[in-house]
């Protein structure tokens, strides 16, 4: 069994530096990389160069166009029947292709996900980062959080999928945020069967700073609303709870002015968050910026969801984002 690694990138060399190093680490060969450069103004060639006689890897430059198509670009050239997804931010453990194709000799599916984590190397503010984004208290845990075979939603980060499939939903769509979640909602309406893969990790080095990482999660909470008018049914409670959760803030804020005892809460939610990333990560520093990454993620994604609320079902707009110029970021 062979696979063709696909890397969209943009403006990102050192990392994807990391990324292949770890590729050259891999217990299990098989594979093949495909970069797709996506208009980037700082180019991954000369990195590229380092590698090429360590990996298997073509490497070709194309119009900006954002990650999906980019990734349908590098589809085209791969020549493998698996495509395996990663973001150039993700540093890969050196027996993920070994778990993967144990896995997938023993299992019947088309597509399958896998978690990701945060590597001990990794900055303070990405650890918690990574902990905002999969903690049960912030996102509800669902980020890579069921073993469900058959309603598993694979993000493109950490993400493959059969050759047949692939090419049968025509790959990505034209989304620039919520692409990976538009994908895997046609997987599933296609018919296709899908699979979580815990022992699939990547480490995930996510933003730099929480103005990226804002920006980010705002572009998420927009694209949810994106996708509910895309797929009807797909817009589930806990996709929403981000929203009631900027609304609550802000009635607190206005009550407290009569109530002071009010301001309680969002302190008691803080320390929640505090203990609980303390428990995880065993770090005091990266409990206290567990604090802030989870307030920009709560309050970020909701208020770029109640944007997208109110200007796509309230007053009947077309489809929108916010930061286009960053959607990599």
């Amino acid at each position: 069994m062979y696979f063709s690694i696909i890397i969209p990138l943009f403006n990102r060399p050192y990392e994807l530096d990391e990324l292949l190093l770890s590729l050259c680490n891999q217990t299990n060969k098989r594979f093949e990389v495909v970069i797709s450069e996506d208009g980037s103004t700082i180019k991954g060639n000369k990195v590229v160069e380092k590698y090429k006689d360590k990996l298997s890897i073509i490497y070709f430059e194309k119009p900006n166009s954002g990650p999906g198509l980019t990734r349908n670009k590098a589809a085209e050239k791969a020549n493998y029947d698996w495509l395996i997804f990663f973001d150039s931010d993700c540093i890969i453990p050196e027996n993920y292709i070994e778990s993967v194709t144990t896995f997938l000799k023993a299992n019947s599916v088309d597509a399958y996900g896998g978690p990701d984590a945060a590597l001990s190397t990794f900055t303070p503010v990405q650890k918690a980062i990574n902990y905002s984004m999969t903690s049960f208290f912030t996102t509800g845990g669902i980020r890579g959080g069921s073993k469900t075979m058959d309603k598993f939603h694979p993000r493109s980060f950490n993400l493959g999928v059969s050759r047949n499939a692939f090419d049968k939903l025509n790959g990505y769509g034209k989304m620039r945020f919520g692409e990976d979640i538009d994908f895997s909602l046609r997987l599933l309406k296609a018919g296709f069967k899908t699979a979580l893969i815990p022992d699939a990790f990547v480490y995930h080095k996510r933003r730099t700073n929480f103005r990226q990482f804002f920006k980010q999660v705002y572009n998420s909470g927009i694209a949810r609303i994106n996708l509910h008018l895309l797929h009807p049914g797909s817009l589930k409670l806990v996709h929403s709870l981000p929203a009631f959760f900027v609304v609550g803030v802000a009635l607190i804020l206005i009550l407290s002015l009569f109530y002071p005892t009010l301001l309680w809460l969002p302190l008691i939610y803080s320390i929640i968050i505090f203990i609980d990333s303390l428990i995880k990560n065993q770090s005091m520093e990266v409990a206290l910026y567990s604090i802030a990454s989870s307030w920009v993620q709560l309050i970020g994604y909701g208020c770029g969801f109640i944007s997208a609320f109110w200007n796509r079902l309230i007053l009947k707009k077309g489809e929108y984002n916010a930061f286009e110029k960053k959607f990599y970021d």
